[in-house]
């Protein structure tokens, strides 16, 4: 597994397993350093304001009272972009073509929805809680993932922007904890405790190689019954505690997951959706079963329970930066704060003078010069233990270089060097379906080398890896691009650039494609990851392949050589740009299904354009019969040209949907936005 895959996955499959008893806007780095340590500070004004125009020499950090200096100074202040769905539609189309161009400008979460700290009862509140902070409050620039504790990898979603796919995970998410406070389950108490707490520190450690963000761990629970009364990140020596076994284990279990926060520079937010009142319900269903004590001790019990694992919320988040919401009913100011602290801050670099590997607490001061001004950040971390980990690399990209394994790794877009990429199911061999990749590379940061003989050469190498819903690495593909180049073909790449294209043959599931690309000639490199969904084409009666899209003024990129299956269909290669010049011509292709061929039938494939406003600009209509169809699982090939000759700029939505005739025949349809400029 690739490092971001299995840090993820970890987060997600850990529980399943353990769970079971026994100035510019800079774009984000991603760091391999291991004593490299980044604080991000919130400087405001007497109004409370956020500070924007500071620079390096207006700082000042210590550490343990020794001056630090600063290497890497940034500020960082980001957009909340909302969803912009078609005018008349009210709902967003999801993108069915991803980019890297331009840098990184979003915020970055991770939501833990903590099943075995949730009664099962509740799990409607958490899943409302979780979707109204992802509906209301996350950017369309934002990434986002979310985990479940004592849940499958399956149950979670790696790193997207596609809000379907995160209230999709949200969906699958059912409390698990045990409902009575009872001596007899103390220790299995004690273990899913444990667990979740591990499942934090996984999440933090997964976090830890994003430089130049600030990250949040969203902690969907009802907090931990555990003691913690005077606890805070200066008691955390390098050592365990002295209190009981089970004690020990959580306490050390916490130690862990501060430490791995404040290294990896994660604020946890702990979210109680059970708002005012929490525990009332559970002391209420206590209180008879306790008729051998006195009255009301079940009752009072439950409420120190409820209190002891709120007080476990405030003191993990406020000692990693961020903060707790319990007792309340209303969430939107605690998100809209969430938000907020994640948005705008200075984000200060530096290597400790003292690099040690002791495990102990680093206390860190963070101090402005000017007056009048307030600094909000951490106070402290606790430095690393031990050797660092040896990361094993998958054979499948084990002779890649090590830039271009770091950008697969990365949770997040590396952007220096531009991609576009385009991925579409079609039906395939057997159950499986040809999934139909175009990577298209953006000449910026191409560097030819003259020969000396008319030739310029680039050599450029992309490796695609699909990951499954359950965080394993399928077989991919690595294709090598050695460009050389004449003169014209030289000037063409570098004003429109090139693509490559790629077949993979993929069983119908849930799937993340992992792409990244480095040009030999300066190094550059981009990745991405693409959202794909796989059906089972056999699955309903009528079926339809994703939409492939060319147009006469994407000729000019260079396809060494164009997919095979599209060249009878389309007149030049299929394309990922979704940006098109008014007068350009579009062509179409896609396929439909028919799975109902014993009874002859007709099948209508309807395809329209809609504007922004809603003026339909094409609608046609082509009837077939299922006596074309030759084949058991065969299909029709749907293909249409689209002159965009007097279409206004602005957006477009392109539909095709196929009908059958025959009763219960079904219907299926595909949808793909686009611009006219």
């Amino acid at each position: 597994m690739m490092m971001r895959i299995a840090l993820l996955s970890a987060v997600l499959v850990m529980t399943a397993v353990l769970a079971l008893p026994g100035q510019q806007r800079p774009a984000p780095t991603f760091r391999v350093e291991v004593n490299y340590v980044e604080i991000d500070a919130v400087v405001t004004d007497g109004q409370g304001q956020f500070v924007r125009n500071l620079t390096k020499d207006d700082f000042e950090l210590v550490e343990d009272g020794t001056p630090q200096t600063i290497t890497a100074f940034t500020m960082v202040d980001l957009p909340v972009v909302k969803a912009d769905p078609p005018l008349l539609r009210g709902a967003t189309i999801e993108p069915d073509v991803q980019t890297n161009v331009g840098d990184f400008n979003g915020r970055v979460f991770l939501i833990v929805l903590d099943a075995l700290q949730t009664d099962f009862r509740r799990s409607p509140l958490v899943r409302a809680a979780a979707k109204q902070f992802v509906r209301r409050f996350v950017g369309v620039n934002d990434l986002v993932a979310v985990a479940h504790s004592g849940s499958s990898a399956a149950s979670g979603q790696e790193f997207t922007s596609s809000q379907p796919r995160l209230l999709a995970a949200i969906d699958r998410f059912a409390g698990q904890k045990l409902r009575r406070s009872d001596v007899s389950m103390d220790v299995e108490k004690a273990f899913k405790a444990s667990n979740s707490l591990r499942v934090l520190r996984a999440s933090a450690e997964f976090l830890s190689n994003v430089r130049g963000r600030r990250k949040a761990v969203v902690w969907f629970s009802e907090g931990i019954d555990y003691d913690i009364e005077g606890f805070n990140i200066g008691s955390l020596g390098a050592g365990g505690s002295q209190q009981g076994s089970s004690g020990s284990e959580i306490r050390d279990d916490m130690r862990n997951a501060i430490a791995a926060a404040t290294r990896a520079g994660v604020s946890f937010y702990g979210i109680d959706a059970r708002g005012l009142g929490a525990g009332l319900d559970d002391a209420i269903d206590a209180g008879p079963l306790d008729s051998d004590v006195q009255a009301g001790s079940g009752m009072a019990r439950v409420m120190d329970e409820t209190r002891r694992s709120q007080d476990f919320l405030r003191t993990l988040s406020s000692e990693t930066g961020g903060f707790a919401l319990v007792n309340q009913n209303d969430l939107n100011g605690g998100f809209a704060k969430i938000i907020q602290q994640n948005s705008s801050y200075y984000l200060l670099g530096y290597y400790p003078a003292n690099d040690k590997r002791d495990g102990k607490v680093r206390g860190v001061q963070v101090r402005v010069t000017r007056p009048g001004l307030q600094v909000k950040s951490r106070t402290g971390y606790i430095a690393p233990k031990g050797k660092p980990a040896i990361r094993e690399t998958p054979a499948a990209v084990s002779s890649a270089s090590p830039r271009l394994r770091e950008a697969l790794d990365s949770p997040i877009p590396v952007s220096g060097l531009g991609l576009r990429v385009f991925a579409a199911p079609f039906s395939g061999p057997s159950k499986k379906a040809s999934v139909a990749i175009i990577v298209e590379i953006d000449p910026g940061r191409l560097a030819f080398t003259p020969t000396g003989t008319g030739v310029f050469a680039e050599d450029v190498e992309v490796i695609i890896l699909p990951v499954n819903a359950a965080g394993k690495a399928l077989d991919g593909a690595r294709d090598q691009a050695p460009l050389r180049l004449s003169q014209r073909s030289y000037d063409t790449v570098r004003a429109y650039g090139f693509r490559m294209t790629r077949r993979l043959d993929l069983p119908p599931g849930r799937y993340q494609l992992h792409v990244a690309a480095q040009a030999s000639n300066g190094n550059a490199v981009g990745s991405l990851a693409f959202d794909l969904e796989v059906p089972d084409f056999t699955r309903q009666p009528l079926m339809m392949s994703g939409i492939a899209l060319m147009a006469a003024s994407a000729a000019r990129l260079l396809t060494p050589p164009p997919d095979p299956s599209f060249t009878d269909v389309l007149p030049v290669a299929a394309t990922a740009i979704r940006d098109f010049p008014s007068g350009d011509t579009l062509s179409m292709f896609a396929e439909v299904y028919d799975n109902r061929l014993a009874t002859p039938h007709a099948v209508e494939i309807k395809t329209t354009v809609t504007s922004d406003d809603g003026d339909v600009l094409l609608s046609t209509s082509d009837t077939r019969r299922t006596d074309e169809i030759t084949a058991k699982g065969g299909g029709f090939g749907h293909a249409l040209k689209i002159p965009l000759a007097g279409y206004k700029p602005g957006r477009y939505v392109l539909r095709v949907e196929a009908r059958a005739s025959l009763a219960n025949g079904g219907s299926a349809a595909r949808e793909l936005e686009f611009r006219v400029r």
